[in-house]
């Protein structure tokens, strides 16, 4: 890993029993950057995220972050080094309170300054801190979700599909966040579906196909010539 290399992968596999996904799989975050990862459904973008998180085994390669090797600690170990992790779907506990929910993965002391900082940002959440997870709305549930990563304060923000299945009245607020979170020096990892909101919020954007990272190319150059992706995802842009 270089000096700027923040996340780096290298030559990473992972499978899922005997169905391999990852395949020598490259490529690397700096600091503070924000990169997006796009592809087709069952490429290995999701799998990606597990295997950094350490939540499936990464049978080849390496994983490190911020001076540390990932693929040798526990799943429990990872977000203590400082990365929060947004599942796809959310994950959060229906039958717990918002309150109790934001609270779960938090260090034994939070500031009150970083409470207040997230209420900020997610009004919403301190409206209905007593109220049950599963009663929110989709958006609500991903405000949430990313809430509890950040009251970790984390360096790196790992987020898996963030927009989908949200109200667009919701997407566009969830979008803005995610974009301050970055301009206020969280590096932001980012699995999308969207290529609009790739674009809008990653400065970089990696295309994943069978496991393997096969374009690679700045937003900037992306937007000035859009076939140059378009070809890879066989969409038009």
């Amino acid at each position: 890993m270089t000096k700027n290399h923040f996340l780096a992968l290298h030559q990473v596999s992972s499978s899922y029993g005997r169905v391999n996904v990852l395949q020598d799989l490259s490529f690397h975050v700096n600091e503070g950057e924000s990169v997006g990862i796009l592809g087709r459904n069952g490429v290995g973008k999701t799998t990606t995220l597990k295997t950094i998180m350490g939540l499936l085994p990464c049978q080849h390669g390496s994983i490190s972050f911020s001076g540390n090797t990932l693929n040798t600690l526990a799943p429990h170990q990872i977000p203590h080094l400082g990365i929060g992790y947004v599942p796809q779907g959310r994950g959060i506990f229906p039958n717990l309170s918002v309150k109790e929910n934001l609270y779960l993965g938090a260090k034994r002391t939070v500031s009150q300054a970083v409470v207040e900082s997230i209420f900020h940002r997610f009004p919403r959440l301190q409206e209905r801190l007593t109220q049950l997870g599963g009663t929110l709305s989709g958006g609500e549930q991903q405000m949430l979700s990313i809430a509890r990563c950040l009251i970790m304060e984390p360096k790196l923000l790992i987020l898996d599909e963030p927009t989908e299945g949200i109200m667009p009245k919701l997407v566009h607020d969830i979008r803005a966040e995610i974009k301050r979170i970055n301009t206020q020096g969280i590096t932001i990892l980012l699995v999308e579906q969207n290529v609009k909101t790739a674009l809008e919020l990653c400065s970089r954007i990696l295309v994943m196909d069978k496991g393997k990272i096969v374009f690679e190319a700045s937003s900037e150059s992306i937007r000035a010539n859009p076939s140059a992706l378009s070809q890879h995802l066989e969409i038009k842009i």
